[in-house]
């Protein structure tokens, strides 16, 4: 099963002083945080909570995304 670290994620300051973190690959696993920090551990909360969603569903996640920026 894969890991975040086989993952592209953006990070990014949102309009309101916070953080947002998020897998293009995965639809619904983001998440904000107040620095960048602490949007990344939360994106992993979320990340873990959709592969163990998936993993009793009996699918595979989906591929990476690459972004060209």
């Amino acid at each position: 099963m894969r890991s975040l670290h086989d993952y592209t994620v953006v990070l990014r300051p949102d309009d309101n002083g916070t953080f947002v973190a998020y897998v293009t690959a995965i639809d619904g696993c983001h998440a904000w945080g107040a620095t960048w920090e602490e949007a990344q551990q939360e994106l992993a909360n979320v990340f873990e909570m959709i592969r163990e969603e998936y993993q009793e569903a009996g699918l595979s996640l989906p591929q990476n995304i690459e972004l060209v920026a």
